[in-house]
C-alpha cells in the first residue's frame, strides 16, 4: 500500500511539474507576443467576383493582465494601391496560447486560425498559419504600436450601410479592359478573407 501511495504521489508531482512548465512556457510566449507586429501574412479578400491581395498586415496582441496566456487585440490587412474597394479590413481579435499553439479568433468574422511551428523573438515572428486545410508561411517584424483610434470602422459594420460605396469603393479596372469600372457587388456583401500566396 505504501508503495502504491509513493507511485501515485510521484505521478501527481510529475503531472503538476509538466503542467506548470507548459503554463510558464505559454506565459513566456504570450509575453513575447505582446505588442504590434507587421509583415506579410499572404492574406487576400474575395469580393465582387475578384481576389484582392493585401500589401501587408499589422497585428496587435494585447495581453490580459489577469490571464497571462491570452488577450485581445487588432488585426488589420492593408490593401494600399491594390485596386480594392477599401484601404484596409480591420478586425478585433481574441487570442490565446495553449501548449505553444496560438489561436486567433476574429470577432467580426466569427472565424479563427491557428499559428504553430513558429519562431518567436523580441523582434521577429515567423512560422505557419493554419486556416482549415490551408497552410501558409508568414513573417512579421515587431514595430511600435500605431494609433488605433484613426480607424473609422471595424470589420464589416459599414458593409451594411448603403452609403459606404462612394467612400470605400474607388473605381477599379476590369480584367482585360481599359475602361474604368466599379466592382459589381451585391448590397451588404462582405469580403471573404483567404490565406495563400498569389497564383
Amino acid at each position: 500500500m505504501k508503495t502504491l501511495k509513493t507511485y501515485l504521489m510521484t505521478a501527481l508531482m510529475a503531472l503538476t511539474a509538466t503542467t506548470m512548465f507548459t503554463s510558464c512556457e505559454d506565459e513566456l510566449i504570450a509575453d513575447t507576443l505582446e505588442g504590434t507586429w507587421s509583415g506579410n501574412m499572404y492574406v487576400s479578400s474575395y469580393y465582387g467576383g475578384r481576389d484582392y491581395y493585401a500589401t501587408h498586415t499589422e497585428i496587435t496582441f494585447l495581453l490580459d493582465p489577469f490571464r497571462f496566456t491570452k488577450g485581445s487585440g487588432y488585426w488589420v490587412d492593408y490593401y494600399d494601391g491594390m485596386g480594392a474597394p477599401w484601404e484596409y479590413v480591420a478586425n478585433h481579435i481574441d487570442w490565446r496560447v495553449d501548449n505553444g499553439r496560438i489561436t486567433v479568433y476574429f470577432r467580426e468574422e466569427g472565424t479563427s486560425v491557428v499559428i504553430s511551428d513558429y519562431r518567436l523573438s523580441n523582434s521577429h515572428f515567423s512560422g505557419y498559419i493554419y486556416d482549415g486545410g490551408n497552410t501558409v508561411n508568414f513573417s512579421l517584424t515587431h514595430i511600435s504600436s500605431p494609433n488605433w483610434d484613426r480607424y473609422s470602422y471595424w470589420g464589416y459594420d459599414s458593409w451594411y450601410d448603403y452609403n459606404y460605396y462612394p467612400y470605400y469603393s474607388p473605381a477599379t479596372r476590369a480584367a482585360g479592359d481599359s475602361t474604368t469600372v466599379a466592382p459589381t457587388v451585391a448590397p451588404g456583401e462582405k469580403p471573404i478573407r483567404q490565406f495563400g500566396k498569389r497564383p
